[in-house]
């Protein structure tokens, strides 16, 4: 369904990259609010393919970038670079939300200008890439884009700062605990518990042990913070 304000010419031109079946770009703009029944399609199912893609191009991309670095110094710039902030900062260059289909409802909300819906709308519109002209298709549009962060990027390494605030207090070293795991293999989701002596423990997820450590530390952090 295209709607007003899906301009399909505008948009690949930004993208660089003219669809084959210009009807996965348009599923790939559609939201969820325009469909009518359970078997309409919208962009979620895209997305959920974009993520992958992008992961995977951005993972190649730092691996050739930085042929120094072990794992973990790499894992945090991937995380960065395929977070919600940077995936809408790219979504607004293009001014992707006003190519979203959106019911008039959700159109006067204001939901199309909405991060999590420019970050969604993003990865679903490399999926689309990816479904209409392969993977080499989809590496040459994230490269045009993405290329130009891999440097300026710096991540926080959040578990790194909170063991260095620990220790500048003496304390032990703070302890990450895996409470759960679910999800099938391919996709598993993990959840850790995260203790610091004199500190209420938190909790995180993450689609690896290392993600869901970052997140419990960025959130303990966000605690120090709050009584300092």
């Amino acid at each position: 369904m295209i709607t007003a304000g899906n301009d399909i010419d505008a948009l690949q031109g930004k993208l660089h990259y003219r669809f084959q079946d210009q009807g996965v770009l348009v599923e790939a703009l559609t939201h969820t609010s325009l469909k009518q029944s359970k078997d309409d399609t919208s962009y979620e199912r895209l997305e959920f393919l974009g993520d992958r893609v992008l992961g995977l191009v951005i993972a190649e991309i730092l691996i050739q970038r930085f042929p120094q670095y072990a794992e973990g110094k790499l894992a945090p710039r991937l995380a960065k670079l395929v977070s919600g902030s940077v995936l809408t900062d790219v979504a607004r260059s293009i001014e992707l939300g006003t190519h979203i289909g959106l019911s008039p409802g959700e159109q006067a909300a204001g939901t199309g200008t909405r991060s999590s819906v420019l970050a969604d709308c993003l990865e679903a519109v490399i999926g689309a890439i990816y479904l209409d002209g392969g993977l080499e298709s989809a590496k040459s549009v994230i490269r045009e884009f993405w290329l130009p962060l891999v440097d300026t990027i710096e991540p926080r390494v959040f578990k790194t700062e909170l063991q260095e605030w620990a220790q500048a207090r003496s304390l032990p070293l703070p302890k990450y605990t895996v409470i759960n795991r679910e999800g099938p293999s391919h996709e598993p989701v993990f959840t850790v518990e995260l203790s610091v002596n004199g500190l209420n423990p938190v909790q995180g997820e993450g689609r690896s042990k290392q993600a869901a450590e970052q997140a419990t530390a960025e959130m303990m952090l966000k605690q120090i913070s709050e009584i300092s």
